[in-house]
């Protein structure tokens, strides 16, 4: 096993170069850059992404297209247009600037933002305790939710507690999380009806001055309805592969043997048919915790005010803003792939049999 931990962390360094280096080529090809944004707030086009959301803008479908071109012809003045340049590094080759790029990442000098004045590590450092709160608690419950459900469902098959919860298993899947987070702002955070929880922020104001206790209360009262919103949408395919896990190994000769031994059914469920059935379930964690971490939260997060990660990267990405955009893939590249090693070896926990390394 430790063998293969250091043959998967070895292989980290080239699936990130190789990662970096085509999204790298993706955004080179993609028109309207930092330089061309620049020229066009110079010459009053509005580039925020709000405009290009709500297409506020007219002259902005038109601006890019000539942008792509910018010359001196358009009124810019050449030497700004160097400067301009220089400012963001188009005034190197674009090998010399992913080289560049790749030394200083190898160093976590992520660079600085092109239209934040600060560095990227700093924003990510300053946006990770949103998307860590999110995506973790969120991941939490869905698995205290769905596994005890799963296995509750797979037990009494057929019965009227499983028919009950699946049918509000498919209710709560076919709510959109961000439909359901409106409806809760609009009864529970003030919109119309009761003012009970908290419109937006990670914390309140007073923070600081609160107990401990009290800042735990404070935190909670926070992330209620944004994890809630989470959780219902989202729990319902672990509860199901968790159920059809164990049914699975319910129906196998063993259990029928351990059964015909004088096993209790508690003994047959836990300690024969657990560890079998869990196996399928823990290699979706780490799809889950980066789906909420990168993917979920991000509609949550702009309904609730609540400034994270995955706002950073559209943001970013809207903006063109690159050092960012390459910074968060560099980081979420990063933080997938050591979750999914810890994955493997969970597996190897949960189940010693497993050989990693005599894997080809």
């Amino acid at each position: 096993m430790n063998y293969y931990i250091l043959r998967r962390l070895a292989l980290i360094i080239p699936t990130l170069f190789g990662i970096i280096l085509i999204n790298f080529l993706i955004v080179q090809a993609s028109p309207g850059g930092p330089v061309e944004q620049m020229i066009a707030n110079l010459e009053g086009f509005d580039t925020s992404a709000t405009s290009r959301i709500s297409g506020t803008s007219s002259t902005l479908d038109v601006g890019f297209d000539d942008l792509s071109e910018y010359r001196g012809r358009r009124g810019i003045d050449p030497e700004l247009l160097k400067d301009i340049e220089k400012l963001y590094g188009f005034d190197k080759p674009a090998t010399e600037r992913f080289i560049q790029m790749i030394t200083n990442y190898l160093h976590f000098d992520l660079g600085d933002s092109f239209f934040r004045s600060a560095k990227v590590i700093d924003l990510i450092m300053q946006k990770l305790p949103v998307s860590i709160s999110l995506g973790l608690w969120g991941t939490l419950l869905i698995y205290l939710i769905s596994i005890p459900l799963g296995i509750r469902k797979a037990v009494r098959q057929g019965s009227r507690f499983d028919i009950w919860t699946s049918i509000m298993i498919a209710i709560g899947y076919a709510i959109p999380s961000f439909l359901l987070a409106l409806l809760l702002i609009v009864l529970f955070a003030g919109g119309s009806y009761w003012n009970i929880f908290p419109l937006r922020g990670l914390v309140s104001d007073n923070f600081e001055s609160l107990s401990v206790f009290g800042k735990l209360l404070d935190y909670a009262w926070h992330m209620a309805l944004p994890i809630f919103c989470m959780v219902v949408g989202s729990f319902a395919s672990l509860t199901m592969l968790t159920k059809n896990s164990f049914l699975d190994e319910i129906q196998k000769q063993y259990v029928l043997t351990a059964k015909a031994k004088g096993a209790s059914e508690n003994q047959v469920l836990f300690k024969h048919v657990f560890r079998n059935a869990m196996l399928v379930v823990i290699s979706g964690f780490p799809h889950a915790l980066l789906s909420m971490l990168l993917t979920s939260s991000l509609l949550i997060e702009i309904v609730f005010s609540l400034d994270g990660l995955g706002l950073l990267g559209y943001e970013a990405a809207i903006n063109r803003d690159y050092p960012v955009i390459f910074g968060t893939l560099y980081i979420f590249t990063l933080l997938s792939m050591l979750i999914k090693l810890l994955s493997d070896i969970s597996y190897f926990v949960v189940d010693p049999r497993i050989d990693f390394e005599s894997r080809g």
